[in-house]
């Protein structure tokens, strides 16, 4: 029997594959602008993997959790990424996930969810927010972490992304160099993320999830801005679809 963790969120869709105990596999692929479309072409993956409904247990998660016709049950993704990231870190912590649309800190205490806050109000202290401010620069979100690895100096003060985005082009014109204003942007979001981190960790236990986890600089500044080490490994941004198959697992 497989089960089958579905996590469709604004930007991309993870989806994670078990058969009995182990994880089988992984599949990434952008959103799109339809989920129903989106879930189609997952389903079409997993038959041509010999997985249909017949032989799995379906969980879904995430954004557009509901338009997974065939998923036996959708959980929403607190549960999914507290879960998920309790199975890939192994111990307690906080969790910090920095979606596209939302960011989400989610303390976990033996592999359940204690406690959590979610910033879905902005963008600022997302992923959009450095999608945009990369796109306003011209380059790409890892060209952005690049130059920021060499940068400084430089600071973003607005809570608003559209606000922020004015600051970058006062910047740019300015002639401030690329390297300091990369630095600000992402320096800027750390800032927003760690201030969500404040009542939770009292163990200094951070695990970064989601689709930056593997961003040396963003990893950086937040451990610098924590005082802890932050943790993350490959399987981070799968770690909602980890946890809703996990789910799957305990369906009858």
């Amino acid at each position: 029997m497989y089960s089958v963790g579905i996590d469709i969120g604004s930007t991309s869709c993870k989806v994670a594959v078990f058969k009995n105990e182990e994880l089988i596999e992984k599949m990434l692929c952008p959103t799109g602008w339809s989920s129903l479309e989106t879930a189609k072409r997952i389903l079409e993956s997993l038959k041509k993997l010999g997985i249909h409904e017949s032989n799995s247990k379906i969980v879904a998660t995430g954004y557009g959790r509901v338009s997974v016709p065939y998923a036996n049950k959708s959980v929403t993704e607190i549960t999914c990424h507290g879960k998920g990231a309790a199975y890939i870190f192994k111990t307690g912590g906080t969790v910090i996930d920095v979606g596209g649309q939302d960011t989400k800190v989610i303390s976990i205490e033996e592999g359940m969810v204690k406690d959590f806050i979610m910033n879905d109000k902005c963008s600022a202290g997302t992923g959009k927010f450095i999608e945009v401010m990369a796109n306003r620069m011209g380059v790409t979100i890892e060209d952005l972490s690049s130059l920021a690895k060499n940068g400084g100096e430089a600071t973003i003060s607005s809570m608003c992304t559209v606000f922020a985005e004015s600051e970058v082009i006062s910047l740019i014109g300015q002639g401030v160099p690329r390297e300091n204003i990369a630095y600000a942007v992402l320096n800027s979001v750390c800032s927003k993320v760690v201030s969500l981190c404040q009542r939770h960790s009292k163990d200094k236990k951070y695990f970064l999830t989601g689709g930056l986890c593997e961003n040396e600089v963003i990893l950086e500044f937040l451990s610098e801005k924590l005082n802890a080490e932050v943790i993350s490994s490959p399987l981070g941004r799968y770690a909602g679809a980890i946890g809703a198959a996990l789910i799957a697992r305990n369906i009858k």
